[in-house]
């Protein structure tokens, strides 16, 4: 199998030390890509250059520099994604940069459908990168027990290694989906009627049939 062009032996850190791997061979056939199970048409980017974010792409896409994601007021950017089911989340996938446009780091919270800028400073992320000034894709694993049924993520990029705005090329995500069934409907049969439960007619006294429709 041959490997992908954008494939380097080149790894970085989280913030609790655990290393991940900035390689990886994904092909868009591959069960394990999740970009057919993401909300697209929902996805919301705060303090963004375009309402409109165009970033989760294919795989075979994920070089393109055409399409990005920047920050508007200045270096801080939040992206919300939402799945059209449950998710197992393996890793995070990401194209940053190029050089001081890049972020310093990603957090990512875990279901956390309405955070926002002032959120952001009193909630614990689920999971913390740094990330390197590369032009590649980086392949950021996270912890299982942390993302064993994640509906939505928030990605919250804090600032740039020294430009005055953050840009955003390509995110992907790698793990497993399953269908959230809607709970079946309880419908609570009257077991006997309770005059005192239905208002009368007027016009009908008791004891009398109606003519209506006669």
């Amino acid at each position: 199998m041959s490997s992908c062009a954008d494939e380097h032996d080149h790894s970085g850190h989280d913030h609790d030390g655990r290393r991940h791997d900035h390689s990886h061979d994904i092909s868009d056939a591959q069960p394990n890509n999740l970009y057919d199970r993401v909300d697209r048409q929902n996805v919301v980017a705060l303090n963004a250059d375009t309402s409109e974010p165009k970033i989760i792409k294919p795989w075979h896409e994920r070089m393109d520099e055409t399409v990005s994601v920047e920050s508007d007021a200045d270096d801080q950017l939040i992206i919300r994604i939402p799945f059209t089911g449950s998710i197992k989340l393996r890793s995070v996938l990401l194209k940053t940069g190029p050089g001081e446009e890049t972020p310093t780091k990603m957090d990512i919270y875990v279901n956390e459908d309405g955070l926002d800028f002032d959120d952001v400073a009193d909630k614990q992320p689920a999971q913390s990168f740094d990330i390197p000034q590369s032009r590649e894709v980086g392949d950021y694993a996270v912890k299982p027990s942390k993302f064993s049924d994640v509906r939505s993520l928030t990605l919250f990029f804090p600032a740039a290694q020294g430009a005055d705005n953050v840009r955003i090329y390509y995110i992907g995500f790698l793990g497993e989906w399953r269908e959230i069934k809607d709970r079946p409907a309880v419908i609570i049969y009257e077991a006997q009627a309770n005059p005192a439960d239905h208002p009368k007619i007027p016009g009908i006294n008791d004891g009398e049939q109606s003519n209506l429709g006669m």
